[in-house]
């Protein structure tokens, strides 16, 4: 990683708009579309000097030290887009945020409310679309071509940013209306923690578009720790293997929210199946609970239940945990005296589901259900209750011995 330039900076957020639609119709094919936006990307920033801090997927976090190379890369990078021979029926938009700040730098990467807003910028444009703060715009000489969209709200900062659109010679000028609109209502207060950035700001997105409340983002343990006792959330989502050494700082962090603000719910995050973490995180206790993959954010529906049922102090294990858990093998095992529809039964369980969930997903009515948990505890020896997540509690119990 380069020397990262300090003091006033100009930073850049990108990502591909319909990337899901074009892999859903690509296939293996969007594996070169991806190759070729990265590639023209990259040599557009680097002829202007620029920084790249981040890059997954279809997304790019950059940074100049100066606002007019900045905009002169990716004015290039659009028009380079535009001249690319894609595959057939492929147009690639890719939409564009600039804000101009002073980032605190630690552990090659920037941090703070500038970053934020930055990420924010681009979120609320459209592929194609290059959007700018005020702040960048004065650092820009007169002779940009820009259009004055007026103050917006941007998702998670209170104080309104003025906007305005750069425009590229030769493309078009007019986009749908900036996505802005914040929700009416306040939801769960959640703090997030994950070094990328990227992913951070996508996973913000995703929970503030549905309701939540994103209160505050961490990039290392520390500080999420100083978050967490700053704000008091109802729920820590905590990526796993965090700065310094990528391991299980995140885990070691979930353990002492859960011993200092026993109020606050964990949700662990994980690219990798870990019952042994999952088991450690547990501990004795189930309540405000969570473990999952990070493949399971693309499900947004069923991520923002897996939040809320955390925060609210039920349990949300990913179903591969559960699998690996139910599935070991033990003597004399009373789980060999389940039957096959009691064990699909007592797996949803271990995921969090109430009875009606349970119902849902197998196809069967609540009646049933609930004669199946009756035999489950009954064949388990353990004492059912009307709490999920006590119930939850008691199948992992069981689990550990």
């Amino acid at each position: 990683m380069p020397n990262l330039p300090h003091g006033t900076v100009t930073l850049v957020f990108t990502d591909v708009e319909g990337s899901t639609q074009l892999v859903q119709r690509l296939g293996d094919g969007y594996a070169q579309v991806l190759d070729d936006h990265r590639r023209l990307f990259s040599e557009a920033v680097e002829r202007e000097g620029g920084v790249v801090i981040d890059a997954r997927g279809d997304e790019f976090f950059v940074v100049f030290e100066d606002a007019g190379r900045a905009t002169e890369a990716l004015v290039a990078a659009q028009q380079a887009f535009a001249e690319h021979d894609w595959p057939s029926g492929v147009e690639l938009r890719v939409r564009m945020g600039l804000h101009t700040g002073e980032p605190t730098v630690r552990d090659h990467t920037y941090f703070g409310l500038d970053v934020h807003r930055a990420a924010r910028i681009c979120q609320a444009g459209s592929g194609g679309q290059i959007l700018l703060s005020e702040r960048t715009r004065d650092s820009l000489d007169s002779a940009r071509d820009l259009t004055d969209l007026g103050e917006h709200t941007l998702a998670g900062i209170d104080e309104p940013e003025r906007l305005f659109q750069l425009s590229v010679p030769g493309l078009p000028a007019q986009f749908p209306p900036l996505s802005t609109a914040r929700k009416g209502f306040r939801g769960v207060r959640v703090v997030l923690a994950d070094d990328s950035v990227l992913l951070r700001e996508g996973i913000a997105r995703l929970l503030e578009d549905a309701g939540f409340e994103v209160v505050a983002q961490s990039g290392t343990a520390e500080d999420l720790l100083r978050h967490v006792g700053m704000h008091k959330p109802d729920v820590a989502l905590i990526d796993i293997r965090m700065p310094p050494t990528q391991t299980d700082e995140g885990l070691r962090a979930a353990k002492q929210i859960r011993e200092r603000w026993p109020d606050t719910g964990v949700l662990v995050l994980s690219q990798y199946v870990e019952p042994a973490y999952a088991m450690e995180l547990l501990g004795e206790n189930a309540e405000g609970v969570g473990y999952l993959l990070k493949d399971r954010v693309s499900d947004v529906d069923e991520f923002a239940a897996a939040v809320r049922r955390v925060a609210e102090g039920g349990s949300a294990l990913d179903p591969a945990v559960v699998s690996q858990l139910v599935g070991r093998r033990r003597r004399d095992d009373p789980l060999e005296e389940l039957t096959p529809r009691e064990r699909e039964v007592l797996e949803l369980m271990a995921e969090g589901r109430s009875n009606q969930a349970i119902a849902e997903r197998l196809v069967i009515t609540l009646r049933a259900v609930e004669k199946h948990v009756t035999s489950i505890f009954s064949k388990l020896r353990l004492s059912s209750t009307p709490e999920d997540h006590r119930r939850v509690l008691a199948v992992l119990t069981y689990l550990r011995s």
